[in-house]
């Protein structure tokens, strides 16, 4: 993949993304439900990803074993993620991150979700890239793809269990009124978005090569990184956690306490779980 086709990929990843994130807005101002938002993100971004990906049987020099698994894994990625938020968008009325941002924009809402819609747009960019470089990459097939397999899969089944333990937690009429502390939640305030961000490490595994004939392979790293900023600095965990503080008070604040906000690492010993 040259200079030229990478900023081809870059054009015309944003302009699909732009486009699928203007209906979202659309569907956002219409239903008043900001979860749409995550919903129609996620398969906008796995749909640029499979195209991108395909597009690589278009060079001679590419693998169509690792095309169709770089493939496979991003529509896995969006059909497991998607379908979950569209599951847990239909139960609410609003996202609690959205609908603070949105009573912070007053009368000029409109305008305001219109461009937070595009500027997710936009910082997609680097995943996108990220698939097309792990596709396109020139080497066979090796043993260091079979790694980046087991690294994606790790990380699908990490975020679905996660989630799975936080569903059940909620439908247990005596958690009404707490958090979830349980499971991986107990090792993680944000388990989720942990395996959220290592499935994206597996695309500069295809991608990087140690030979000098791909060395725009290294840029792969560019989605890892840019999901790891959203998520812990971004659209993540600071709006997320600015709501449960406000929902749960001093007992969510000593959950911070003794709890890693991200990497999975045993909690600090305290005999309090998540009551109000």
């Amino acid at each position: 993949m040259g200079v030229r086709v990478l900023l081809l990929i870059v054009l015309g990843g944003w302009i699909g993304l732009a486009l699928a994130m203007t209906a979202a807005w659309i569907t956002e101002r219409r239903t008043g439900n900001s979860g749409w938002i995550d919903v129609t993100w996620t398969f906008a971004v796995g749909g640029a990803g499979i195209i991108l990906a395909l597009a690589a049987f278009l060079s001679t020099k590419t693998s169509s074993l690792r095309i169709l698994v770089v493939a496979a894994l991003v529509a896995l990625w969006a059909l497991r993620l998607g379908l979950h938020l569209v599951w847990r968008t239909r139960r609410i009325d609003d996202d609690p991150r959205y609908a603070k941002m949105k009573r912070e924009m007053g009368p000029r809402v409109g305008f305001g979700m219109f461009k937070l819609a595009q500027a997710q747009a936009l910082v997609s960019i680097p995943l996108v890239i990220s698939i097309a470089l792990a596709a396109w990459s020139p080497a066979p097939w090796r043993s260091q793809d079979i790694l980046a397999v087991i690294v994606f899969l790790i990380a699908i089944a990490g975020e679905a269990a996660a989630d799975r333990q936080l569903r059940a937690f909620r439908a247990r009429p005596e958690n009404r009124d707490r958090f979830c502390d349980e499971g991986l939640w107990r090792w993680s305030r944000h388990p989720n978005y942990f395996f959220e961000w290592l499935g994206w490490l597996a695309f500069p595994l295809f991608a990087v090569t140690l030979s000098d004939d791909y060395p725009i392979g290294w840029f792969a790293f560019v989605g890892a990184v840019s999901m790891y900023w959203l998520l812990t600095q971004v659209s993540g965990i600071p709006p997320l956690e600015a709501h449960m503080r406000a929902k749960y008070g001093d007992s969510f604040d000593r959950y911070m306490a003794r709890t890693s906000a991200f990497f999975p690492w045993p909690p600090a010993k305290s005999s309090e779980r998540g009551a109000t």
